[in-house]
């Protein structure tokens, strides 16, 4: 069960990661007017589950991204659909950022659950070819599975390799009992000792993980944070202990 062992003092296989703004092709717009991109310096990655936290665009999931692509790692993107208006320099941000590994690298994956889908449909293709490809998935097809039954199978299946592993809000598709479960997984794995996760979430129930390092976004540089100082812990606290009584409080217009 989670919190009856440790991840304290295992190796990491990537250390930091530098920004350098002074190459940036811009200082406006997304993602290179994020201030904190240029006000951070560097961020350590001195735990083997590393949690961002931040608002909606506050860049922890651009930092994620970029972080994939200079080690990389491939991201499952969709096709590409037209669009009225685009940003060219949109994923760029991982040209301007140094990874620091502790030794040589190693492989790793990135998730997102709006990207998975499209991966699951890719790996179904191939077992239609070579049905073998699903035994690393469980041996099940992923699209026959419920949406949060297919992102364990996954997670069960791919983290249990040597490798840093990137995800993108997991608790999307997960109910609280299920982000126990994941929550379990990712500390067994990380005890181990053949695995590293940063993950981007806005889960109070994840970022509860012992241990873990939780990162801020909402500052004006990244920096530590404790569990009970992110605002996710605040507010599910303020209402759970408000017995119910948070919302007939609250001034409707």
């Amino acid at each position: 069960m989670y919190g009856t062992h440790g991840i304290r003092g295992y190796i990491m296989f990537l250390q930091k990661v530098t920004f350098r703004p002074e190459h940036y092709p811009a200082n406006d717009g997304y993602p290179f007017g994020i201030r904190l991109f240029h006000d951070t310096g560097e961020v350590a990655l001195n735990s083997p589950v590393t949690f961002f936290v931040g608002e909606n665009g506050s860049g922890k999931s651009t930092l994620l991204k970029a972080i994939a692509r200079r080690c990389g790692i491939h991201i499952w993107d969709e096709p590409e659909r037209g669009r009225c208006v685009k940003n060219p320099l949109a994923d760029e941000l991982y040209r301007y950022i140094d990874v620091h590994w502790e030794g040589e690298p190693v492989p790793g994956a990135f998730f997102a659950s709006e990207l998975f889908h499209h991966f699951a449909t890719n790996v179904d293709d191939w077992a239609s070819v070579s049905p073998g490809i699903l035994k690393y998935y469980g041996d099940r097809s992923l699209l026959t599975q419920s949406h949060g039954q297919y992102h364990m199978s996954y997670f069960r299946n791919r983290y249990n390799r040597r490798g840093i592993y990137l995800l993108d809000e997991p608790e999307n598709a997960l109910s609280p009992a299920t982000q126990l479960q994941f929550l379990d997984l990712v500390l067994d794995y990380a005890a181990a000792g053949h695995a590293q996760f940063i993950i981007a979430t806005h889960s109070p129930i994840l970022l509860a993980m012992p241990d873990a390092r939780i990162l801020s976004f909402d500052g004006p540089r990244v920096s530590t944070v404790s569990y009970q100082d992110t605002s996710h812990y605040k507010i599910y606290r303020l209402i759970l202990n408000d017995d119910g009584d948070y919302f007939s409080k609250r001034s409707v217009p």
